[in-house]
């Protein structure tokens, strides 16, 4: 019970680290710079696409359940584009 309580803060730090591997001090090369932009460009693209598809379905829906089904799909769609995104660049930082 010597042990001190540890902030939220400290165990997100933690965490974080022990995921990246511990390297999170080691500097990206040019081509891992490169490649993470260019995720980050296509995740945004993908998500405007998806934005102005949702948009386009929203005047079409008929009722607020078949609207409330939109958004649910919407909100999956945006945070999985996003999660594949952050894989990626996680891959891409692994990679030397």
């Amino acid at each position: 019970m010597g042990d001190k309580l540890k902030s939220a803060y400290e165990l997100a730090l933690e965490r974080l680290k022990a995921e990246s591997g511990g390297e999170e001090d080691t500097p990206l090369t040019d081509r891992q710079k490169e490649a993470i932009a260019e995720t980050r460009r296509v995740v945004s693209s993908r998500l405007a696409e998806r934005e102005i598809l949702y948009k386009d379905a929203r005047k079409k829906a008929a009722d607020e359940e078949a609207l409330a089904k939109l958004e649910d799909e919407y909100r999956i769609d945006r945070q999985r584009i996003q999660d594949d995104g952050e894989r990626a660049v996680a891959e891409i930082r692994k990679k030397k």
